[in-house]
């Protein structure tokens, strides 16, 4: 539960010298755009979660900021989370890290919503979203990036609005800030409707962040979230649609792979062939990912952002490599990478596998995304992962033209463990895109089977509930 109340943060100089370190460094960021502001509301967490609460944000400070209406910067209220990185350095929450190191996850959370008329304080909701976007972090301990989305697919503020996603972008005035725990960017929640977050998976945040910053009633250039809107960007400019249609055509997508609900089977051994190589199990054991595999797939959806380089699905053996989460700590465990994923089935007995026809299954909103893998990703040369968020299986789809996958022209599909790789010609692309078409009709009606016998691949799109048994 929630409590409300003043700061106290800048209190007298014999105070300041309480404040942990890490908690310090960023009220200094904060009393650098507002000093008229010294004790800002907030919204604190009563029990802190290293004392066994539920949520790991310490504080949410709440700032009125005035904005620059030439600028088109409206007047609104600036959130800003105490929690993601490290307030402490005594390891009650983060590993401690040196001071060169990112700080904790490395990032906290902004805000910015627009101030309604009239509105004397600063409403509360966005402080248990920001709760919601850190409990996320903390439990699957996956970073975010500028440029990333989330889907929520409810209004932000359990309202009627259109605004029900969020976008991420670096925010436009906090200034990354060193700490004795190391450094700690600050990364802005931006609100977006659905249509908006469509064309963000079909081509790249950063592009829709732009135009979102070309419209001063869609967030202007500081990407102030107003829960009124209700028309998207397409709708006011429509324009707009002929600009993301352009840049998927020329840029293809750069959403190099999701969590979604999947499983795929083996069709080319008998169910109880209990060498069988699927994602399902060994004996009575359940088939886990290795810590090297986890990795490589990690590459994968890292490897999906560099858009302008030949992609390359790195070798099984590689070492780490920072890419594009230099930001985590090296004793992080690995966000794709199950709790005991390296200690069922030891990377080296586990054997890559071809098969001879393979059946994919996924939910209906992993399976919408099926046209944007294949046009957005395969057919530019590239690859798109689907990693199960109710166990260790993983499904990655390579072109032609990706480098070091196992999956090849001759066995187009391989598997090493639970991750099963499918390689497609373009040609084999095209005729798949013809087939899925109705993929993203609103009357799909499930289940819904697509099948190319001459392929031997199938693949099926089921309801929920079929994805709850983790080793489905």
């Amino acid at each position: 539960m929630d409590d409300l109340r003043p700061s106290g943060v800048a209190g007298s100089p014999s105070l300041v010298s309480l404040f942990p370190p890490g908690l310090h460094a960023i009220y200094g960021e904060c009393r650098r755009l507002y000093p008229e502001q010294p004790n800002p509301l907030q919204v604190t967490a009563i029990v802190k979660y290293w004392l066994g609460g539920p949520d790991p944000l310490d504080y949410v400070s709440m700032y009125r900021n005035l904005g620059t209406p030439t600028a088109n910067v409206p007047e609104h209220w600036h959130y800003v989370s105490f929690g993601l990185s490290d307030l402490y350095g005594d390891n009650r929450v983060h590993e401690y890290t040196t001071a060169d190191s990112p700080s904790g996850f490395g990032f906290e959370l902004t805000f910015r919503l627009k101030r309604e008329a009239g509105e004397s304080a600063p409403p509360t909701w966005p402080a248990e979203l920001m709760q919601g976007l850190a409990r996320y972090v903390f439990q699957s301990e996956n970073t975010f990036c500028s440029g990333d989305h989330v889907s929520w697919h409810s209004p932000l503020d359990n309202s009627e609005s259109r605004i029900q996603h969020m976008l991420l972008t670096e925010d436009p005035q906090m200034q990354p800030v060193q700490t004795p725990f190391g450094v700690v960017t600050f990364l802005q929640i931006v609100g977006v409707c659905t249509e908006e977050l469509h064309a963000a998976q079909q081509w790249n945040g950063q592009g829709i962040l732009d135009l979102l910053r070309s419209v001063p009633v869609a967030g202007g250039p500081w990407l102030i979230t107003d829960m009124r809107r209700g028309e998207t960007i397409f709708e006011i400019d429509p324009h707009l649609q002929e600009r993301v249609d352009k840049g998927i055509e020329t840029d293809g997508s750069n959403l190099s792979g999701v969590s979604a609900k999947c499983a795929w089977d083996d069709l080319s051994r008998p169910p109880d062939d209990e060498d069988d190589s699927r994602s399902i199990c060994i004996g009575t054991q359940p088939r886990r990912l290795s810590g090297k595999d986890a990795e490589q797939i990690k590459e994968t959806l890292r490897r999906g952002l560099e858009i302008n380089i030949k992609p390359i699905l790195p070798p099984i053996s590689a070492q780490r490599h920072n890419g594009m989460n230099h930001d985590r700590a090296p004793s992080r465990k690995d966000s794709l990478e199950s709790e005991s994923s390296a200690a069922i089935i030891p990377h080296e007995l586990i054997r890559t596998r071809q098969l001879e026809s393979v059946h994919l299954k996924f939910n209906q909103e992993s399976g919408t995304l099926i046209p944007l893998c294949l046009r957005g990703r395969l057919l530019h040369g590239r690859h798109f992962t689907y990693k199960s968020i109710t166990g260790d299986t993983a499904i990655t789809f390579v072109s032609t033209g990706v480098e070091g996958a196992f999956a090849t022209e001759e066995h187009p599909y391989a598997a090493h463990g639970p991750w099963l790789q499918i390689l497609l010609t373009e040609e084999f692309v095209e005729r798949m895109l013809e087939d899925v078409e109705d993929l993203t009709s609103e009357e799909l009606k499930l289940p819904k089977e697509y099948s190319w016998p001459e392929k031997k691949l199938k693949i099926s799109i089921l309801p929920d509930t079929e994805f709850d048994n983790p080793l489905h």
